[in-house]
C-alpha cells in the first residue's frame, strides 16, 4: 500500500518590509545613544550675582622666549624669586592678600610657572595662572 503525502502549502514569512524595520530601529538606537551620555555628572553651580574677579595687583608674564616681565618690566630669569618677594612684601601694604596672575606662553616651561606659584603661596598671595 502507498501512502500518498499530502500537498500541503509552504508557510512563508513576508520579509520585504523587514529590511526598512531594521534600518529605522537602527537609526533610532544611534541618535538615542549619542544624545544620552552616561559618564555626565551633574553639579548644581553656584550663580553669583557681582563680579568676582580677582584684582591683578601683580603680573608676571613668560613670553615665548623664556623672558620674564614683572608688569611690563623685564627682569632677570634668576631674580624673580626676590623681586616678587618684594612685590608682594609691597603691595600687602595696601592689600591683605595680594594677588599674582602668571601670564605664560603655552611654550613656556611648566617648571617656571610652578616656581612662581610656590614663591607667591609661600609669601601668602593668592595666585591665578593664565596659559595662553
Amino acid at each position: 500500500m502507498k501512502f500518498r503525502k499530502k500537498n500541503r502549502e509552504q508557510s512563508e514569512v513576508f520579509t520585504d518590509s523587514l529590511n526598512d524595520i531594521l534600518f529605522i530601529l537602527l537609526m533610532f538606537f544611534l541618535i538615542t545613544t549619542t544624545m544620552a551620555n552616561p559618564n555626565v555628572v551633574k553639579v548644581g553651580l553656584p550663580k553669583g550675582t557681582r563680579d568676582t574677579k580677582a584684582k591683578q595687583n601683580i603680573v608676571i608674564s613668560i613670553d615665548k622666549n623664556q623672558n620674564y616681565f614683572l608688569g611690563q618690566k623685564m627682569i632677570d630669569k634668576n631674580n624673580v624669586d626676590s623681586f616678587l618677594s618684594a612685590e608682594i612684601r609691597k603691595m600687602k601694604a595696601v592689600v591683605d592678600t595680594p594677588t599674582v596672575v602668571i601670564n605664560a606662553d603655552t611654550s613656556a616651561f611648566y617648571g617656571e610657572v610652578f616656581r612662581i606659584m610656590r614663591i607667591a603661596k609661600r609669601d601668602t598671595a593668592k595666585v591665578v595662572a593664565n596659559v595662553k
